[in-house]
């Protein structure tokens, strides 16, 4: 990472996009009754082959990219490198923290 962008203004980043996006989810899921295995598998299990896409997939492969744009832009650096661990945190407590506890399982299907 660049040294023009401080660590801490990182890990501010990545708690923001973490509860703003795990915030999201869970008014979906709980306030909208949405489950992903049920309401995309026709639509967007289609267009995965039947795959589950998880949303930490997506910010892990955010994680180059924010490699790539280091030197390029460091300011959009640590914005998506912020908003892809953002993504992966809010995953991983979405699955492992907060559906487990209340639904009983983490629900982390790799198919639908």
């Amino acid at each position: 990472m660049a040294k023009s962008v401080s660590y801490r203004a990182l890990l501010w980043q990545t708690i923001a996009w973490t509860v703003i996006l795990e915030l999201i989810t869970v008014i979906l899921r709980f306030g909208f009754a949405l489950e992903s295995t049920r309401d995309t598998a026709s639509t967007v299990g289609r267009l995965t082959f039947g795959l589950r896409i998880h949303h930490s997939y997506i910010g892990i492969a955010l994680l180059p990219v924010a490699m790539w744009l280091d030197r390029r832009s460091p300011a959009w650096s640590t914005i998506i490198l912020a908003l892809g661990l953002g993504l992966f945190f809010s995953d991983m407590i979405h699955h492992f923290l907060v559906l487990w506890i209340v639904t009983g399982s983490p629900q982390f299907d790799l198919v639908y």
